[in-house]
């Protein structure tokens, strides 16, 4: 697909995923190019007559809601989500393990998703994969960032520290932490492979979702292809 054309899917795979919000919802608002026509769609929704709140899981998103008109609540006043919109940077074909955390937001998308009755992932079908390989992103604690380092290729990961753009330095997320990508190859079992990460001190959160989402919306060409699990 060219740009033009994934840029379609994107929106055809948000918009599917937007018409499962019903009135009343608290939604949670995923950060990243998909979840973001999916901000814009729920915001048209809200201009007929929709009623929702949202919540946002990054500046980014917290911005284009109310660029959108989507009425927003605090991540911390919320203690569970009737549904929540997200992306992947990459997921396996049913959904069951994904990667997410290109745009350093995974932390909170990770307790927004795992808040939702339902987490709804938004792709287009260059996403899907049957073995995760993606680099996988790890926030971790700027002070930790070598000893996190240093068990991660432990563990059989080569990690990179995430640099800025268009500045000097490193990424620092919302939460005001670093992010480490780390190249692990194909991922042979998500499920163990988060439960080591997360056990490591100073790992904030990392970027393998296990478990998590409900329902697959995958846009492409042909139009959109829902998978329920």
């Amino acid at each position: 697909m060219d740009e033009e054309a994934i840029a379609a899917a994107k929106r055809r795979a948000a918009e599917s995923a937007v018409e499962a919000v019903g009135d009343g919802n608290i939604v949670g608002l995923g950060t990243g190019s998909t979840a973001a026509h999916a901000i814009q769609a729920l915001g048209e929704a809200v201009d007929a007559g929709l009623s929702v709140e949202g919540v946002p899981t990054s500046c980014q998103s917290r911005a284009l809601a109310r660029e959108a008109g989507v009425p927003l609540i605090a991540l911390a006043d919320v203690a569970r989500v009737d549904v929540a919109i997200d992306g992947a940077d990459e997921t396996l074909l049913d959904g069951s393990a994904l990667i997410k955390g290109g745009g350093a937001a995974h932390a909170r998308e990770k307790v927004v998703d795992t808040a939702a009755d339902r987490f709804l992932l938004v792709v287009d079908k260059r996403k899907l994969t049957e073995t995760l390989t993606a680099p996988l992103p790890v926030e971790v604690l700027p002070d930790a960032r070598s000893a996190v380092a240093a068990r991660v290729e432990e563990l059989g990961g080569d990690p990179t520290l995430r640099a800025a753009e268009r500045k000097d330095g490193p990424v620092v997320t919302d939460n005001g932490n670093f992010v480490l990508d780390c190249a692990f190859g194909a991922i042979g079992s998500p499920t163990r492979l988060a439960a080591e990460l997360a056990a490591v001190p100073g790992v904030v959160e990392h970027g393998l979702f296990v478990g998590l989402a409900d329902e697959i919306h995958a846009g492409g060409p042909d139009g959109v292809r829902v998978t329920r699990r």
